[in-house]
């Protein structure tokens, strides 16, 4: 089973970035799987993880590159993990990807804006090198999202032609991971918040990948138990919560303990904001109160990183919407990085989560064609004179 947690460190749970110089080779000709690339890369370059080889380059041709390329890394794995399920997870590989483990495959994803990992225990070797290798493609098509297409140039070269208006960056553009997690292990929990007479009630739901008994846990940023569940239950009830506002953004700590036989075989916690969101009539009510909000549309763009994670471009970002006076702002075509919601917890801010259907009809101007204003027709005119 595949888990959508956040990687976290305790004492069942241990966690190292492979952050930093990969080796890179671009494979126009898609041959990389015949000649064993997935083994060794024939004659790679060194390109920073996470990172977009757009934003590194001088040359037209690498910057539009459009076609299959390889990622590669050794890292070591030492003996004392052999008792841990080994994973390597993605935050995000644009726009699809196969993984392979010193030669073998062990899992694919497509989607290139959501985290993903892959079981890597029976293709390991204790005490040794290792070696990860990832087969990328960012072609475009009609059949998967963000939409397009792809034009083949006279020279042969696949330029992606995008029916959305945002750059085409690709790559490994988010944190890896290498996960070590006990055998028995959550996978994921969902939370599900009601307010009235002064209570807040938290409905629960954990998935794992075997059938356990749970222990749900509450803290204040105090440290004291605010509440806490027996095993058999699946909601918390706080009397006179301190909710969580964009003035106000408090949070709490849940701990899930997992039980076997009554003993704890893994454990995960994480940050929480007691709030809830409803629409009604024409007014957004936070925690039952009508809110206005005030901020941005905004994609995760910038000079050199591409789209690739950065936190302190992340709080830099925050910063500067918090001294102008915002409290929300709308994501584009695509899921964020996890680390952006994770910052709009401690500062206070509502997202507007971007449907990621986007140029879901055939044009290259889609931005432009989707209005019929005078301004629309004088950049489209601006763009083909230039």
């Amino acid at each position: 089973m595949e888990s959508a947690l956040y990687p976290i460190q305790n004492k069942y749970r241990f966690n190292t970035l492979m952050n930093g110089t990969w080796q890179f080779e671009t494979d126009p000709n898609s041959v990389g799987l015949d000649e064993g690339w997935n083994k060794e890369l024939p004659d790679p370059e060194e390109m920073p993880v996470p990172g977009t080889f757009a934003e590194l380059t001088t040359k037209r041709d690498r910057k539009y590159y459009t076609g299959d390329f390889w990622y590669q890394k050794d890292f070591f794995i030492p003996s004392f993990l052999k008792k841990k399920e080994l994973y390597i997870r993605f935050g995000s590989v644009t726009h699809r990807a196969k993984v392979f483990i010193n030669g073998h495959e062990v899992g694919q994803h497509e989607g290139g804006f959501l985290p993903f990992q892959v079981k890597i225990s029976n293709y390991i070797n204790y005490d040794q090198t290792n070696r990860v290798t990832v087969l990328v493609n960012n072609e475009l098509s009609e059949k998967a999202i963000p939409c397009g297409t792809e034009e083949i140039l006279d020279n042969g070269q696949k330029l992606a032609q995008p029916y959305f208006d945002f750059f085409n960056y690709s790559g490994i553009m988010r944190n890896v991971w290498l996960l070590a997690l006990p055998q028995s292990q959550i996978t994921n929990f969902k939370l599900n918040y009601q307010l009235a007479n002064n209570k807040a009630t938290i409905t629960y739901n954990i998935e794992a990948n075997n059938n356990a008994e749970f222990k749900v846990t509450l803290f204040d940023n105090q440290k004291e138990v605010a509440c806490a569940t027996s095993k058999n239950t699946s909601s918390l009830t706080i009397k006179n919560p301190h909710l969580w506002s964009p003035n106000d953004p408090y949070s709490y700590k849940i701990k899930i303990e997992m039980l076997e036989d009554g003993k704890t075989v893994d454990e995960y916690t994480d940050k929480i904001g007691i709030r809830t969101v409803k629409i009604v009539n024409d007014k957004i009510l936070l925690n039952n109160h009508p809110i206005y909000l005030k901020g941005f549309g905004k994609h995760e763009d910038f000079n050199v990183l591409g789209k690739a994670v950065n936190e302190s471009i992340i709080k830099r970002d925050y910063e500067c919407m918090k001294w102008i006076g915002a409290n929300c702002f709308r994501s584009s075509h695509y899921p964020y990085a996890e680390e952006w919601y994770q910052y709009a917890d401690k500062y206070g801010f509502l997202i507007i989560d971007e449907v990621p259907a986007v140029g879901l009809n055939r044009s290259i101007t889609n931005f432009l064609n989707v209005t019929n204003s005078n301004q629309s027709h004088f950049l489209l005119r601006k763009l083909c004179l230039n």
